[in-house]
C-alpha cells in the first residue's frame, strides 16, 4: 500500500494595497427611482457641505458594480449610505457598524434594485483579505421606489439626519 502526503498548500497573503487615510462615504441608489436614490442624495449634500475636507472622500456609487471594489479596498474606513428594508416607518434611519453591518447586508431583506448587492461587493473584498477595518451602513427606510426624480417627503426629511449620522461616525472614528 502506498500512501502519499500532500505538501501543504501555500498560504496566500493579501495583495499589498496602499490604503488611504481618508474615510470613503459611498452613496448608493438610483436617483430616477424616488426613494431608491436616497444614498446618492445624502452623499451629494455632504460633498457640497464638506467640499474642503481632504480626510473624507464622497462618492456617488450609483447602483453598484464590481468596479467599486477598487475604491473599497483602498480605504480602511467605509461608510455606505443606502435604502434599507428596516421594517420601520418611511424615513427611519438605522446605523449598522462592523459585524452588525456585515450581518445586516448578508441576512437582511433586500430593498434595492442594484445590479450587484452590497453583500456581494463586500464578499469580494473580504475574500481578497482587504475588507475595510471600519465599516458602517447608514440605512434609510424607503416609502416607495417607483419612477420619480426626487425622494418622497418622508425620505427627503430624513436626509439631513442621515448626513448628521454619517458625520457623527466620521468624527468618532477620527478621535
Amino acid at each position: 500500500m502506498i500512501t502519499r502526503e500532500a505538501s501543504p498548500a501555500p498560504t496566500a497573503s493579501p495583495p499589498a494595497v496602499q490604503k488611504t487615510s481618508a474615510t470613503l462615504v459611498l452613496g448608493l441608489g438610483n436617483i430616477l427611482l424616488t426613494d431608491e436614490g436616497a444614498g446618492v442624495h445624502v452623499v451629494n449634500r455632504l460633498a457640497q457641505e464638506h467640499a474642503a475636507r481632504d480626510d473624507i472622500e464622497f462618492m456617488d456609487g450609483g447602483t453598484l458594480s464590481f468596479t467599486l471594489a477598487g475604491a473599497i479596498v483602498a480605504t480602511d474606513s467605509l461608510i455606505v449610505v443606502d435604502t434599507a428594508a428596516l421594517g420601520a416607518e418611511p424615513g427611519t434611519i438605522r446605523v449598522f457598524e462592523g459585524d452588525a453591518m456585515d450581518h445586516f447586508v448578508t441576512t437582511g431583506p433586500r430593498s434595492s434594485v442594484h445590479e450587484v448587492s452590497l453583500s456581494d461587493l463586500l464578499a469580494v473584498t473580504a475574500l481578497e483579505g482587504l475588507l475595510p477595518r471600519r465599516r458602517a451602513l447608514v440605512g434609510i427606510q424607503p416609502l416607495e421606489m417607483d419612477w420619480g426624480d426626487r425622494p418622497t417627503t418622508e425620505v427627503a426629511r430624513a436626509i439631513p439626519a442621515a448626513c448628521e449620522a454619517v458625520m457623527d461616525i466620521v468624527k468618532r472614528w477620527q478621535s
